[in-house]
């Protein structure tokens, strides 16, 4: 049997309060060169993450400069994260609805991908080939884009979750593994790994809109299903995730047969202050640890093998 394989997937992006409103004036990028904490643990294992990086990020010097190094060295893979409310042209009003580019007019979310594309070609001397829609605000237009620019992966998808209750898109029904997003096998998706855990794991897509449910979150039925052990809905990421839950996520999407994974995270986890993850040194080592061990788990308990987006496009058959 084909072993597993995990690539990591870093949401490259500026620095905000994401318990305040989406703002234009948000660009700080300090946290970028805090990825060099993570390399101590990725570089001696081979494993050579995705940064999928927004505008702020793709025009700040420091971080250009940073990110250029980790690509030259072949320790990064650069790609393309598109925060519309930071990138150019400014066309929209700024609001939650507006900050799914899925919702945006087509010309104007086309402008910006070509817009952060070029920015992207232009100060890191390649075209990039991954993509990530901001806020995983992924629609029919932005594959038409993605198709035409000449992408050929994008990784935007978010199994069974549904974000339309803030605007965005839902991802019920949709691939929990790599698959072809168009006849002529020129975009891959590669979602997001999410699934279910627990004794009744097995039914979670079916009953995945109850984990969205306004009322049953009013009377805590999935947290007192989690707490039961019966089922819980989980994602591969270290951002409020224990490293026990990643590792039973795991454990059980590979038993299930499945074998392409993907885990994610915002690059401001890895400094403290800047997400609600990581607001103290203590934090920032907790964060860092369950990254090693869920690493040490896939590798040594499941037989896993590390990997790049880049590798599983090339390696999927069309």
């Amino acid at each position: 049997m084909i072993p597993p394989q995990l690539a990591i997937v870093v949401d490259t992006e500026e620095e905000f309060d994401w318990a305040r409103p989406v703002s234009r004036q948000n660009r700080g990028t300090s946290s970028v060169p805090a990825q060099a904490l993570i390399h101590e643990v990725y570089d001696p294992l081979g494993i050579v993450p995705t940064y999928v990086i927004d505008h702020p990020v793709a025009t700040d010097p420091v971080s250009v400069s940073f990110l250029s190094g980790l690509q030259r060295d072949g320790r990064a893979e650069i790609g393309t994260h598109l925060h519309p409310w930071v990138s150019p042209p400014h066309d929209e009003v700024v609001n939650g609805y507006n900050s799914y580019h899925c919702n945006l007019p087509p010309a104007l979310e086309r402008a910006k991908i070509i817009q952060l594309t070029d920015t992207i070609d232009a100060n890191f001397g390649m075209r990039p080939k991954v993509f990530k829609a901001g806020r995983y605000g992924y629609g029919a237009n932005t594959r038409k884009v993605l198709l035409e620019l000449g992408y050929e992966i994008d990784c935007s998808f978010v199994p069974h979750f549904n974000f339309s209750a803030d605007g965005g898109p839902c991802y019920y029904g949709a691939p929990d593994q790599p698959v072809w997003l168009d006849d002529g096998h020129q975009l891959l998706e590669v979602p997001l790994t999410c699934g279910f855990i627990g004794r009744l794991g097995h039914i979670g897509p079916k009953i995945a809109p109850l984990f969205d449910n306004a009322y049953a979150a009013r009377l805590r039925i999935p947290t007192l299903l989690n707490r039961a052990g019966i089922i819980s809905r989980s994602r591969l990421t270290p951002e409020g995730v224990s490293a026990d839950e990643l590792c039973r996520l795991l454990k059980t999407e590979v038993a299930r047969g499945l074998r392409t994974f993907t885990l994610a995270y915002h690059s401001p986890s890895l400094a403290v202050g800047h997400t609600p993850y990581v607001q103290t040194a203590a934090d920032l080592a907790a964060f860092m640890s369950t990254i090693r061990q869920v690493l040490d788990y896939f590798s040594h308990e499941l037989g896993g093998t590390f990997t790049t987006l880049a590798r599983i496009h090339k390696a999927m058959p069309k």
